[in-house]
């Protein structure tokens, strides 16, 4: 009963979101709430919800100080080199802004923290994407796969959840598999590559004259930038007409000025600009990141000092402070209040045993005959357990029961744990994921638009990487 009672509560929960019929926050808390009467355990919410909120507590703080300090070095000017350099790769293609998009992701995903990546990525990338018109949800798309392509590395968190749950190495669980998870990041370049193409047949291919001005490279006398429509519309017409940023129009030797350039929030005046301070704020990033990587204090406290010392150190009068603080409430109410809505679903998932009979039935519906290709098993399973689990009730409840059904079929425990990776680039995608929620908060994006949209794609990343397993024997 519970078993069924349990899938059932996640599909009307991603149904809901997907048909728009509730807000992600009022379904991540009504659902199951009503499940978890319906199961006769209704005395329990409070405890189930409590020991929910108590486990992702730590959570929500890292993110609430995360974006306070991103967004101050916003603010200050600390990310307007790299959109100018990505914007120099781009020249306002779409595809090569998407697959921009994939590479700016994958490389920051290197410190290990999703919701690092997404706050740096979006930051970069948000406003060409508006200027350009192009589809938001290809930017969480694509930078959520990424990310999850690149979570298995072994500070990510789901290399050493399976480590620690096996008993092994988390070095022999990772450098084996880097060559199948190398294929899964072309597989998510060459992804980028054809929904760019997708984009750029449906808007054109503009070009910026000087790119290095759109974000506000202002020289001395007024440079006239050129925006000329140099592609052909959705079905093969003339060229994509250039539309300024402030309105009016403009047409292939006709100038716009470079106010009417200026990408949304990197305004070159802006009075939060500290350019004074570039290199103390770059190395106080750096220094943060490498803490992070090392773990040498919990994140979240990382985030905490990151953040105060970023606001004194820029804006030493508390006026400013507090006007930095008021200017990111938002982002910070949006994901925090997410997460504590998820700590509901995944307390009342757990605290029910939902999620534990689910496990154990998909478990015990494996085939014997599957027995010697555990590995394989293991694989498949890990793409929709991951997504509807959260990283420690896989690897921690569900990885150890399939290693002892591969062990008895001769299938070594290593395998298992290799093979448990495989789903990690859906698993971002996540509901139960709160840096999910930075991702869609900041790119004002519905949850419910990029799951639809996400969905399929992940997941057939996850395919390949499982395939490219298979190939090079890893699995």
């Amino acid at each position: 009963m519970l078993t069924i009672l349990g899938f059932v509560m996640i599909a009307t929960f991603l149904v809901l979101i997907m048909m728009k019929k509730m807000s992600p926050l009022a379904a991540l808390v009504l659902i199951p709430a009503l499940f978890c009467v319906l199961v006769g355990q209704g005395a329990h919410l409070g405890d189930y919800v409590i020991k929910g909120i108590g486990d992702l507590a730590p959570t929500a703080a890292m993110l609430m100080f995360a974006i306070i300090y991103f967004g101050v070095m916003i603010d200050v000017g600390l990310f307007d080199p790299v959109v100018r350099g990505i914007l120099r790769f781009c020249k306002a293609d779409p595809v090569r802004v998407v697959v921009g998009t994939a590479l700016l992701a994958a490389i920051v995903s290197l410190d290990g923290d999703g919701s690092t990546t997404f706050m740096i990525t979006v930051s970069a990338l948000y406003p060409l994407y508006k200027r350009l018109k192009m589809s938001l949800v290809v930017m969480t798309g694509v930078a959520a796969t990424a990310n999850g392509v690149m979570n298995t590395l072994p500070w990510g968190g789901p290399t050493a959840r399976a480590a620690t749950a096996l008993k092994l190495d988390a070095g022999d669980i990772f450098v084996p598999m880097i060559p199948a998870l190398a294929v899964g990041l072309v597989a998510v370049f060459a992804l980028a590559y054809v929904l760019g193409r997708r984009e750029r047949k449906r808007l054109g291919v503009l070009t910026l004259g000087d790119v290095a001005t759109v974000i506000g490279t202002v020289e001395e006398k007024e440079t006239e930038q050129v925006l000329v429509g140099a592609g052909a519309g959705a079905k093969g017409g003339a060229p994509a007409a250039a539309r300024p940023a402030t309105g009016g129009s403009a047409s292939p030797g006709s100038g716009g000025s470079v106010q009417d350039l200026d990408l949304q929030g990197l305004d070159p005046r802006r009075p939060t600009l500290r350019p004074r301070l570039y290199w103390f704020n770059a190395a106080l990033t750096v220094a943060l990141l490498t803490l992070l990587i090392l773990q040498t204090l919990p994140i979240p406290v990382l985030f905490l000092l990151g953040a105060a010392l970023a606001l004194t150190v820029n804006f030493p009068h508390m006026k400013d402070q507090k006007a930095r603080i008021a200017a990111h409430a938002e982002n910070v109410l949006n994901v925090s209040g997410m997460v504590f809505a998820a700590a509901v679903f995944t307390g009342v998932l757990t605290g029910t045993g939902m999620v534990e009979h689910m496990a154990r039935w998909l478990v015990s519906n494996i085939p014997d005959a599957l027995g010697p290709h555990m590995g394989l098993v293991t694989g498949v399973l890990s793409i929709p357990l991951t997504y509807f689990m959260s990283n420690d009730g896989f690897y921690f409840g569900i990885v150890p029961i399939l290693a002892e059904a591969g062990a008895a079929h001769g299938v070594a425990p290593i395998e298992i744990a290799r093979a448990s990776l495989v789903g990690q680039a859906l698993h971002m995608s996540s509901p139960l994921v709160p840096a999910v929620y930075v991702l869609v908060g900041m790119a004002k994006v519905e949850f419910g638009d990029h799951t639809r949209f996400t969905v399929k794609w992940a997941a057939l990343t996850s395919l390949v990487v499982l395939g490219a397993s298979l190939l090079f024997g890893i699995v």
